[in-house]
């Protein structure tokens, strides 16, 4: 992962870590004041993303280490392994707060919303979106997944608080709505959390190349090649920012040995240079 990837990962990992505790505190205070159960999970929820940045953080710093001999593909799936925890931390999460929240709907019992319960949901909502839109931006730029997840997880509290927000107002009419409001924001964190697993778990276990990639080498392949190579079985491994694809070409059987290796090669470093992928290529005859 080359410096300036790492600097966004880093400056969006300690921005997280800060204010999380910050509005952590602020929410824990007015879910104690208010009774609110929701406002409670939500700041352990809070808390859980400065957990979530620290594991991108170390993600980060993991994957830069370069290869070696027991790692001849680089440290990369590291940045895959943190999303995966990032996920499932979210899972719990959104276990515990849908448990909390059925308790406290069974023992009726009604929050008692005040302005601190104000001030704190507001400030959570600007702050967290804008974490979260810092983190997408980052993510994007970068292309490092446990920064897009952790932006996931930003806008997942952003959106908890605002439903705990419209909760506030409706409080004094239903005195059910913090309860209800609870299962609600778990299943916006069960959604995240889907999410994030997919897209971390997918990569890791290895998946079909998508057929805009595909098009892309077989172009390559045929240009340098010069004919049609009917490229077929491929297969693509991901180690972060480390990708390596590996297929089979066609070529005419009565090529010499040096024509059909040098085809090969120069479709190998086009790849590369083009694609920034790592290619092994088989050569058959062509029936």
């Amino acid at each position: 992962m080359k410096n300036n990837q790492s600097k966004y990962a880093y400056i969006e990992g300690w921005m997280s870590i800060s204010i999380n505790i910050l509005l952590f505190a602020l929410k824990y205070w007015a879910g104690i004041v208010s009774n609110s159960i929701a406002i409670i999970a939500d700041a352990w929820h809070t808390l859980s993303d400065s957990i979530s940045s620290v594991i991108v953080l170390i993600g980060v710093k993991i994957s830069n280490k370069p290869a070696d001999k027991k790692h001849p593909f680089g440290h990369g799936r590291a940045e895959l392994i943190a999303s995966v925890i990032i996920g499932v931390i979210l899972a719990i999460i959104g276990f515990d707060f849908f448990v909390n929240s059925i308790e406290k709907l069974r023992d009726k019992e009604r929050a008692t919303y005040g302005v601190l319960a104000i001030v704190a949901i507001v400030a959570s909502i600007i702050l967290k979106e804008l974490l979260a839109q810092y983190a997408f931006w980052a993510g994007k730029k970068t292309d490092i997944k446990s920064l897009k997840a952790d932006g996931w997880h930003h806008r997942s509290d952003a959106l908890s608080s605002v439903i705990i927000l419209a909760g506030v107002f409706l409080n004094k009419y239903f005195w059910w709505v913090d309860g209800i409001l609870g299962i609600l924001v778990a299943v916006f964190i069960f959604y995240a959390a889907y999410e994030i697993l997919k897209n971390g778990i997918n990569p890791l276990i290895g998946e079909v190349p998508d057929i805009e990639l595909i098009n892309k080498v077989k172009v390559i392949s045929d240009r340098v090649a010069g004919q049609k190579t009917n490229i077929h079985h491929i297969h693509i491994h991901k180690y972060g920012h480390h990708t390596e694809i590996t297929f089979h070409i066609r070529l005419p059987k009565d090529y010499i040995f040096e024509k059909v290796h040098n085809i090969a090669t120069g479709i190998e470093i086009s790849i590369k240079e083009e694609l920034n992928i790592e290619a092994t290529i088989h050569m058959e005859p062509l029936k």
